[in-house]
């Protein structure tokens, strides 16, 4: 990378897009990145929270086996509470999914049945509590691979879940989104467990670039911990867009999509980030938020915001560099800062 060092992807400090590919499920158990010790009493602290609400934190395997036929055709979608929240074509759509995915093995320990098993969840926050109004399916591919590049917000990474599950539930044939997240997000308790095996990945540039060569729809937000930590007067401004993303489209020659996603910014309004404490602490943002920390870990519960996401028109900007260029660091930076103002549009024309 012309000797400048390793390049950061989606701006987590962590995670250098030059590391290398985490063998089995790269979102469960631990691995030579363990979280700072500094940080283990608010790991401790959602641990209790979890295990008071019944959400057991336990310790995961790093291969997941492979969903059994039976499972599948007995799976969550037999049973009446998910049923109930699906339409017919909903339902078609996701038995279609389990279809073309058994027997299929994933290297990032995608696993239909714990789909489906966390389609309760994500579904209620989906109708209920985001309500989520989505347009602009239309420019989503039905085959091959694609980099959806979003703005981020909102502390806590719901708005990668929505867009995934409305992505799941709004294409024909049905298709997965595949977001990429900081190492962080594998220790947290009540997310490591929840997202075990629903198609997360952790964002190395080699994670990323065997995605797109399996051909798969991958979700990145090139703010990264600066979009999730924006104080109040910066809602919806974004910021700077790291250009890895970029290097990856031109080099495998894949389409970039603009994504808006409104309503993150306003789920936890940041009205300051004491940075003082989240260095004590080693942690990327320490928010400040009307009911953070003055609740304990219940105050990073976000409010019950409307979502909208909207999909733009594919920007083909493979067709406007040659592969070699993906090595051209001021090039790079400049075609992602022209993605940034795209996004910057699609999302103010859409607050």
């Amino acid at each position: 990378m012309n000797g400048e060092g390793p390049l950061l992807l989606d701006g987590d400090p962590a995670s250098p897009l030059d590391g290398p590919l985490l063998p089995g499920a790269p979102l469960v158990g631990r691995d030579p990145f363990e979280v700072p010790s500094a940080a283990e009493p608010w790991l401790d602290a959602l641990d209790r929270l979890a295990t008071r609400i019944a959400v057991p934190s336990r310790a995961l395997p790093l291969d997941l086996p492979p969903p059994r036929v039976a499972e599948v055709a007995d799976g969550a979608l037999s049973r009446p509470g998910v049923s109930r929240w699906l339409g017919d074509a909903e339902r078609r759509r996701l038995a279609a999914l389990r279809a073309a995915r058994v027997g299929k093995d994933d290297p990032f320990g995608l696993d239909v049945s714990a789909v489906e098993r966390a389609l309760p969840v994500v579904l209620a926050l989906y109708r209920y509590w985001f309500r989520v109004q989505s347009e602009g399916h239309e420019h989503l591919p039905r085959r091959g691979g694609a980099i959806l590049v979003a703005n981020h917000g909102g502390l806590l990474p719901f708005d990668g879940a929505m867009a995934a599950l409305d992505v799941l539930l709004k294409t024909d044939p049905p298709r997965m989104l595949r977001p990429l997240v900081a190492r962080f997000v594998r220790d947290l308790p009540l997310l490591r467990d929840f997202y075990a095996g629903t198609g997360p990945v952790i964002g190395t540039r080699e994670n990323f670039r065997q995605l797109l060569e399996r051909r798969e729809l991958v979700l990145v937000f090139p703010e990264g911990t600066a979009g999730i930590s924006k104080t109040v007067p910066d809602r919806y401004r974004l910021q700077h867009f790291h250009s890895g993303f970029v290097e990856e489209a031109v080099r495998l020659r894949v389409p970039v999509i603009p994504v808006a996603i409104v309503g993150p910014d306003d789920q936890a309004p940041i009205l300051y980030d004491a940075k003082t404490i989240a260095r004590w602490l080693k942690l990327p943002a320490f928010p400040i938020t009307p009911t953070f920390p003055w609740l304990g870990p219940l105050g990073l519960v976000p409010y019950p915001v409307r979502y909208r996401i909207v999909y733009g028109e594919p920007l083909a900007l493979h067709e406007q560099a040659p592969r070699e260029a993906a090595d051209d660091r001021p090039r790079m930076e400049e075609m992602a800062a022209r993605v940034r103002e795209t996004v910057q549009h699609l999302v103010d024309r859409h607050r």
